[in-house]
């Protein structure tokens, strides 16, 4: 059985590039935990807020439950519950996964295949980071849900993986200049610029394309800030900046909130801007809540 394969085609709604990554966030903690005890099970009573908390953090804006995951991934035949009754999931109502004592676990043919090949669960993580998440996220992802992955499991998924185009990167640095869009760092070691790169609009992960009119040149900060929703570009391609996020000190004020509602920095004349489809899709999938008003200057 090539559980990488079937790790690539977990069944998820889909629409128009809709994010739905619930099933993937409960594999990649389930995974986890079996690193941390491999024959545990996980009661969703137990699990349900960490779950939670995954999906209020990684997954779209609009609310959602862990108990979608908990019950359909069974149907791709990488996971299995049992209630206190016996095997077989209660259904997807959250009521009904607590009274019944639902216990979800890795399937048996799955968790043998893990003893046997250890280096096969960073494998299946690295697939699932990579078909689902921005290269942001990945480290921070992983210490969410517990998983300790070697730096040599990064290796390629030509199975999985469409192949980046490595010119991005200097494309999009270019056509802004080597300065951040979105508070205008340009800094350098020598001829070397650091802590700027290329972000993508629409996630590679979701077809996004490796072109500039879906890319900005971004410092770390604001990248990161970016892939979590925090930030967006919105009409007249001015900053987004949540409602949501919460920043007292003087520099959450300066570089987060003071942001909201100034122009982009670039692109340089002649370069496109970002595609209005490429913006409209972060605003939909990745940036969290309601933008705050314009900061008077």
């Amino acid at each position: 059985m090539d559980w990488l394969e079937r790790t690539a085609k977990l069944r998820q709604w889909t629409r128009s590039g809709t994010r739905a990554p619930h099933k993937p966030l409960l594999l990649l903690y389930a995974l986890g935990r079996f690193q941390e005890d491999a024959d545990g099970g996980l009661r969703y009573t137990a699990v349900e807020e960490d779950l939670q908390r995954l999906l209020t953090e990684y997954g779209p804006p609009h609310k959602t439950t862990p108990a979608y995951p908990f019950h359909h991934l069974v149907s791709d035949g990488v996971w299995e519950v049992r209630t206190d009754r016996g095997p077989g999931s209660p259904g997807s109502g959250v009521r009904d996964l607590r009274e019944t004592g639902a216990t979800g676990r890795l399937a048996p043919e799955l968790r043998t295949a893990l003893r046997r090949e250890p280096p096969l669960l960073g494998r299946i993580a690295r697939l699932l980071l990579d078909l689902h998440f921005p290269s942001s996220l990945h480290t921070e992802l992983c210490e969410a849900v517990g998983l300790q992955l070697e730096p040599a499991e990064a290796e390629q998924l030509a199975t999985a993986r469409r192949q980046r185009d490595r010119r991005m990167r200097e494309l999009v640095l270019t056509a802004y200049e080597y300065r951040c869009a979105f508070c205008g760092y340009d800094g350098r070691i020598g001829a070397v610029p650091v802590g700027l790169e290329a972000a993508h609009v629409r996630w590679w992960a979701f077809g996004g394309p490796d072109d500039v009119e879906n890319g900005l040149c971004l410092c770390s900060l604001h990248h990161k800030l970016f892939d979590k929703g925090v930030l967006g570009v919105g009409d007249g391609h001015r900053i987004l900046v949540s409602q949501r996020f919460v920043g007292h000190s003087p520099a959450a004020r300066e570089h987060v909130i003071a942001l909201a509602g100034r122009p982009l920095i670039g692109p340089q004349c002649g370069t496109r801007p970002i595609a209005a489809a490429h913006r409209e899709w972060h605003t939909r999938q990745v940036f969290h809540g309601i933008p705050r008003p314009a900061t008077a200057v």
